[in-house]
């Protein structure tokens, strides 16, 4: 994006620098339709800088947790940047809202854009500005304390990432080691993590009371723009789940137990495969990855290849997994340069490379959507962004012979994948069932919590696997879900999404050039048309009812059962 209203040498350093352009917008005299315009280009140019610059801080941050300069310049942004926008913010939104011009913003982007402005503005409070403030940070607490997580094994310290790389390995008295290692780990922090989500359920109940709300479950529905579906959508889809895809999983765990011939299927028994065969080893390192990726790219489109390319050339990739490195996975998109940034912890495996297939799904979004006019209008709901990225592993399934040449290795590889999509799709519904509970009992004691949870293992999980003895690893296996912490209840987009890349895939499948058109049209889109509107435009249904679900569940299970 090439700067008009701010020099092209603008940094941010300070609040001071940033007031006077946000007092300017503030109070700039708008007399015409066509000011109106100029005055929301300049402030999404401004948008834009401040995000990228947000967004840059984040992830050196995440880069790297032990330099603290990093922990410093992001908490620098947190503390005396974000607390001076929100007002601002609320302002510009109230000015935008009451100009007499606003009837002559007639494209329907703009119908999309300002509902979302007019919910800011009735949930703006200043009195949370500074427990946003507080939450911010204590949100990011999540990262340091699982970056600091590792073990000792054959006298190598390594990540829990690469540590989980031993369950397929085919001695089991190895993964067995490994595992309780790393429950072990995980048991060590146990009660910091329970700390630190009481600490965060407190604030967050507290913003949703300031500003009206029951509970903060309310609350964060309308904070999300959930615009085009209901709270009693959220448990239709749960419902949903539990009738028609946790059937299906139970089926596919109790045939690996019946083919490892294993009496007592236990949780290290999940991930190796079933005929003693090696893991699959899709790649050697960052830079094989991104080769690989790039090639796969270019067979579906070669566009999707050029984006690839362009990340790679600009830096904007940062793929292995490293002591001190944040755990996860991300996309960040950095609005002014439009060239997001990459970031996950691979270690080599399957799953790594469905990952980076994943988040570049994300970054062809922001490619695709680019030229949008105003920064708003790339800024797209979860529902749409997961779309693309879940798309994006299931289309590319069908060229994944850049990663597993050999035939029986891309047989193997898709039928794991599909085999994560349906148990996907129970965990993320167990996820958002227990934070609905979470927010509509802020009060409850650790033990009502871990008793919740279990009852939703019961709901959610197949009864395959053998927990005896390891009920406590059970109970907290919550902990591990970044979500809960750091973004709550952003979890739940990624099944609708999940269902919606089923459909469009469906369609690739059947019609490979219409597919991938539709496909590109939806992303194209941004956030200009609502999710119901941009689903439609994929070729696909914004839906998640029990018919939709089993007819979805139905053709994933056709296509598994091929690859027997």
């Amino acid at each position: 994006m090439k700067r008009h209203y701010l020099s092209p040498d603008f940094k941010i350093t300070s609040w001071d620098t940033l007031k006077p352009l946000l007092e300017e917008l503030k109070n700039r005299s708008i007399q015409t339709a066509d000011e109106l315009l100029q005055w929301l280009k300049d402030h999404s140019e401004l948008e834009a800088v401040i995000s990228e610059d947000g967004a840059w801080r984040y992830i050196r941050m995440t880069c790297d947790t032990k330099n603290e300069q990093l922990q410093n310049d992001f908490n620098f942004f947190v503390t005396e940047i974000e607390p001076h926008l929100a007002p601002y913010a609320n302002e510009l939104n109230k000015k935008l809202v009451d100009s007499p011009f606003i009837n002559a913003l007639t494209d329907e982007a703009y119908r999309v854009y300002i509902r979302g402005v007019k919910k800011n503005i009735e949930l703006f409070r200043e009195k949370n500005i500074p427990l946003q403030t507080e939450l911010r940070q204590k949100e990011q607490e999540f990262g340091s304390i699982s970056a600091a997580q590792s073990i000792r094994h054959e006298g190598e310290e390594m990540t829990l990432q690469k540590a989980a790389t031993f369950f397929k390995n085919t001695d089991r008295s190895l993964r067995e080691t490994i595992y309780k290692k790393i429950q072990e780990r995980r048991g060590a922090d146990e009660k910091s993590l329970n700390e630190l989500y009481d600490e965060l359920i407190k604030l967050r109940n507290q913003i949703a009371l300031n500003t009206g709300f029951k509970n903060y479950r309310d609350y964060k529905h309308e904070d999300l723009g959930r615009f085009d579906y209901s709270v009693q959508d959220c448990f239709n889809f749960h419902d949903a789940i539990q009738a028609h895809i946790v059937p299906l999983v139970k089926a596919n765990e109790q045939e690996r137990k019946d083919a490892l011939r294993l009496d007592s299927y236990r949780p290290w028994d999940r991930e190796v495969d079933v005929d003693g065969k090696a893991p699959l080893k899709p790649f050697t390192n960052g830079k094989d990855l991104t080769d690989k990726t790039i090639d796969c790219f270019k067979k579906v489109d070669p566009y999707f290849a050029d984006c690839i390319t362009t990340m790679n050339s600009m830096k904007r990739l940062d793929l292995e997994s490293r002591i001190g490195k944040a755990p996860g996975g991300y996309n960040y998109p950095l609005m002014e340069t439009d060239v997001p940034f990459i970031f996950m912890n691979a270690v080599g495996l399957h799953r790594d490379m469905v990952t980076m297939v994943h988040e570049g799904g994300h970054a062809v979004h922001a490619f695709l959507a680019a030229d949008l006019e105003l920064t708003e209008f790339k800024s797209t709901p979860s529902e749409v962004a997961e779309l693309a990225s879940m798309s994006m592993e299931l289309i590319s399934m069908e060229h994944w012979e850049s990663f597993f040449p050999d035939k029986d290795d891309l047989k193997r590889a898709r039928k794991e994948q599909l085999d994560k999509v349906l148990q996907g799709l129970p965990w993320i519904a167990q996820i958002d069932k227990f934070q609905h509970w979470v927010y509509e009992n802020p009060g409850h004691s650790h033990e009502e919590r871990y008793a919740y949870w279990m009852k939703l293992c019961q709901e959610f999980g197949t009864g395959v696997v053998d927990y005896t003895g390891l009920e406590n690893n059970l109970k907290r296996s919550w902990q591990v879900q970044l979500h809960l912490y750091e973004v709550p209840f952003y979890y739940i987009e990624y099944g609708m999404a999940q269902l919606g890349a089923i459909a469009v895939w469906r369609n690739y499948k059947k019609n490979p050039a219409k597919g991938l058109e539709q496909y590109k049209a939806a992303l194209k889109l941004g956030y200009t048309r609502t999710i119901p509107e941009i689903y439609k435009a994929a070729g696909i249904e914004f839906n998640f009812s029990p018919a939709y679900v089993k007819e979805l569940a139905d053709f994933v299970k056709a296509e598994y059962e091929a690859l027997k």
